[in-house]
C-alpha cells in the first residue's frame, strides 16, 4: 500500500483524506439509522398512556431515547392540549429530528464529518482529484520527454501519478454515491414510518385508536 501512495505522489492524499471521511460517515449511518425508529417504543408509550405514567422522569428518558422518542416526547407534553396543538409541536419537533437525521449534530463543528451532504460531496468531487492527480502526471511525463531523450524513471513516475490518482477517485467516489443514493432512501424512508407512528400516537392519546 505505501509503494502504491508512493508512486501515485503527492495528488492522492487529497483521495486518502476523502476516503477516510467517507468512511466515517457510511460508518456512523449505517450504526445509527438503526436507532432511529425502534418498534418497541410505541407498544412502550402506549402503556404509559394507558397506565398515566408517563412523568417527566420518563418523558426526559424518552427524548435521550431516540429521535423517535423526542418525537414522541413532544406529543406527551401535550396531552392536555388541543389534537391541533399536539400536533403542531410534533410536527415541530419533526421537521429538527428529521434535519438531524440526515446532518447530525456533533460537538466543536464537527458535524460534517457525518453529514449526508458531506457524503454527496465526497462523490462527486472524487473524480475531479482523481482528475486533476492524472493531469499532474501527464505534466510530469511531458517535463520528463527532452531533445536529448527522456529519462524512463520519470516518465514511469508520471504514468503511475496519472493511473493511480484516476483509479483512487472511482475507487472513493462509486462507494461515496451508492451509499448516498441509499442513506437518502433511507432517511425518507424513517421520516415516513415516524409520521406514522406519530399519528398512532396521537389517536391513541385521544382515544381513537386501541
Amino acid at each position: 500500500m505505501l509503494s502504491i501512495i508512493q508512486a501515485a505522489g503527492w495528488p492522492i492524499w487529497p483521495l486518502i483524506i476523502a476516503s477516510v471521511i467517507s468512511l466515517t460517515i457510511i460508518g456512523w449511518h449505517l450504526w445509527t439509522f438503526n436507532l432511529v425508529a425502534p418498534k418497541e417504543l410505541l407498544p412502550q408509550v402506549q402503556e404509559w398512556v394507558k397506565q398515566g405514567t408517563a412523568n417527566a422522569e420518563k418523558l426526559a428518558q424518552l427524548e435521550k431515547h431516540s429521535p423517535l422518542g423526542q418525537i414522541f416526547a413532544a406529543g406527551l407534553k401535550n396531552t392536555q392540549s388541543s389534537r391541533e396543538v399536539m400536533q403542531e409541536e410534533i410536527e415541530e419537533v419533526g421537521r429538527r429530528v428529521a434535519h438531524e437525521i440526515e446532518q447530525p449534530r456533533l460537538k466543536f463543528g464537527l458535524s460534517f464529518l457525518v453529514s449526508l451532504n458531506t457524503l454527496g460531496t465526497i462523490a462527486s468531487v472524487s473524480p475531479l482529484l482523481g482528475l486533476f492527480g492524472t493531469v499532474i502526471g501527464m505534466v510530469e511525463i511531458f517535463g520528463a520527454l527532452r531533445p536529448s531523450g527522456g529519462s524512463p524513471a520519470e516518465l514511469a513516475h508520471g504514468i503511475s501519478v496519472a493511473l493511480y490518482n484516476t483509479a483512487a477517485g472511482l475507487i472513493v467516489a462509486i462507494p461515496s454515491m451508492i451509499f448516498y443514493r441509499y442513506f437518502r432512501a433511507r432517511a425518507e424512508a424513517l421520516v415516513l414510518e415516524m409520521e406514522q407512528q406519530a399519528i398512532k400516537l396521537v389517536k391513541i392519546i385521544h382515544g381513537e385508536r386501541k
